[in-house]
C-alpha cells in the first residue's frame, strides 16, 4: 500500500471508507457509530439488541449518513463472518473496524467468580475479537490494506478492581493486537488497541449501582478527576482508523484521563 497523502484539516477523515463497529447498541460503540458516520464512513453496526441497532441506523440515516445493522453475537464465528460479508456486499469493501464489544463484572473475588461469568467474559472480550480479526483481515488484505482498533482497558495493563477474568481478558486483547500488528504490518493492515479508562457507559452504570463506592475511586484515579464520555473514546478510534494515523500500528493508546500515567 502506498503512503497516504496528508489529509486536509477541513475534510472528513473517513470519507469513502467502510467501517464495522461491534458492541454498537450503546455506550462507546453507539457513540463511535455516530462519529464514524459524521466523519464520512459507511458504518456496519452489530450487537445483540436489534431494536437499539435499528434506532441507531435510523438516526444516522436521518443525519445524512449511511449505516447498516446486522444484529447478533460476535462470540459466534459465523456471525462475525456475516457482518463482514454484509459490509462487503452492501458497500463494496471493508476499510476499518472497531472491535469494541465487551463484557465485565466488578467486585467479585477470583475464587468466588462463577465459571459462567469467566466463560462469558472471555468469550465476548477475547473470542469476539479473535472472530472479528479472522474475518476482517482477509477482506482488508484483498483490498490493499486497512485499520483495526480493538477495545482493551486499563485493566489490560494492571489489576484495577475489576474481576480477575476481565483483567485477564483485556490483557489478552492487547496480546492479540500486538501479534496481529506484527503479522500484517508489511501487508498494509494496521492493528491498534485503545486502553480505555473509566467511562460512563451502561456497563459502568450497572457496576456503580452494585458498588457505589467505585465512583469516587474511579474518578480519583484519573489525573483529570472525572470519567470519560463515550464520545471521547470514540474520537481516538476514529483517528486510529483514519489515514492520519498511517504510521501507527501495534500501539496500546491510553484514553484514560491520565490513569496509567499516575
Amino acid at each position: 500500500m502506498t503512503n497516504p497523502q496528508p489529509v486536509s484539516g477541513t475534510s472528513r477523515v473517513l470519507d469513502g471508507k467502510v467501517a464495522m463497529i461491534t458492541g454498537a447498541s450503546s455506550g462507546i460503540g453507539a457513540a463511535a457509530a455516530r462519529l464514524f458516520a459524521r466523519e464520512g464512513a459507511a458504518v456496519v453496526v452489530t450487537a445483540r439488541r436489534a431494536e437499539r441497532l435499528a434506532a441507531l441506523v435510523e438516526e444516522i440515516g436521518a443525519a445524512g449518513g449511511r449505516a447498516l445493522a446486522v444484529p447478533g453475537d460476535i462470540v459466534s464465528a459465523g456471525h462475525a463472518e456475516r457482518v463482514v460479508r454484509a459490509a462487503v456486499d452492501t458497500f463494496g469493501r471493508l476499510d476499518c473496524a472497531f472491535n469494541n464489544a465487551g463484557y465485565g463484572t466488578a467486585g467479585t473475588d477470583l475464587h468466588e467468580t462463577g465459571e459462567d461469568v469467566y466463560e462469558r467474559t472471555m468469550d465476548v472480550n477475547v473470542r469476539g475479537v479473535w472472530n472479528c480479526l479472522r474475518c476482517q483481515i482477509p477482506e482488508m488484505l484483498e483490498s490493499g490494506g486497512g485499520s483495526i482498533v480493538n477495545t482493551s482497558s486499563v485493566a489490560g495493563q494492571r489489576a484495577t478492581g475489576a474481576s480477575a477474568a476481565y483483567v485477564a481478558a483485556k490483557h489478552a486483547v492487547l496480546g492479540l493486537t500486538r501479534a496481529a500488528a506484527a503479522e500484517y504490518a508489511e501487508r498494509g493492515v494496521r492493528v491498534n488497541a485503545l486502553v480505555v479508562g473509566s467511562t460512563r457507559t451502561e456497563m459502568m452504570d450497572r457496576a456503580l449501582e452494585q458498588l457505589p463506592g467505585l465512583w469516587e475511586r474511579f474518578e480519583g484515579e484519573t489525573l483529570q478527576k472525572r470519567m470519560a464520555g463515550p464520545a471521547e473514546v470514540a474520537e481516538a478510534a476514529v483517528w486510529l482508523c483514519s489515514d492520519r494515523a498511517s504510521f501507527v500500528t501495534g500501539a496500546a493508546m491510553p484514553v484514560d484521563g491520565g490513569t496509567t500515567a499516575a
